[in-house]
């Protein structure tokens, strides 16, 4: 079974307070958003593997350690689009996919309307983002999708979760590891998480 880690940080809890207000205007949510993206980045890939190089310093040759795989984004759109930025930030090298779902507001169910990724997925260390784990449909579906093509070794990176969704996630995929930065309550009955931070994609990008 992948594991569940909830990440804990003290700049976390403070940005966290800040996109839960409901007051706050969306460039303030945008940026914080983006800069938790960052701030989650070292956790999410702690036990990436690496291998061992030789280096050529101003002085003399040593062995260095460095990434033995490719890494590869992969937000769930619209909402997942803004923790990239932050991630790339950390991890410059990195490539991104794109998989575009949206939910169907009365059978809360995920509907596929783009899917965009790199090749060689099989080789590659593959990070699904999206703020929000609710329902956890759609977080299934990109996994589905990444695996379609050829991708194991998956990561899903969220901001709040709810039990429903992460129980959910586990059934379908338990290979993939979850990174949150808080597990919430519960879905109310138009599948939002309570407290949450209402809807993501719309405070984004201004849309409500």
């Amino acid at each position: 079974m992948g594991k569940l880690v909830i990440i804990n940080h003290p700049l976390i809890e403070h940005k966290l307070s800040i996109i839960r207000n409901k007051l706050t205007d969306t460039k303030t949510f945008r940026e914080n958003v983006n800069e938790i993206g960052s701030l989650v980045t070292y956790e999410i890939t702690r036990d990436l593997a690496t291998k061992t190089v030789e280096v050529e310093t101003p002085i003399t040759t040593t062995t260095c350690l460095t990434l033995a795989k490719e890494v590869v984004i992969v937000p769930i759109l619209r909402a997942g689009l803004g923790m990239v930025d932050g991630i790339h930030t950390v991890i410059p090298t990195a490539k991104i996919g794109h998989i575009g779902l949206y939910r169907d507001e009365n059978t809360l169910l995920p509907h596929e309307y783009y899917v965009k990724l790199p090749e060689s997925l099989e080789l590659a260390t593959i990070l699904v983002v999206d703020p929000m784990l609710a329902t956890g449909g759609s977080a299934i579906v990109a996994i589905n999708k990444i695996k379609q093509r050829g991708g194991k070794d998956i990561r899903f990176v969220g901001l709040v979760g709810c039990p429903e969704g992460v129980k959910a996630l586990r059934e379908a995929h338990p290979d993939v590891d979850i990174f949150l930065v808080k597990q919430d309550s519960h879905l109310n009955d138009k599948g939002y998480i309570v407290p949450g931070l209402g809807d993501c994609g719309d405070r984004l990008f201004g849309t409500k």
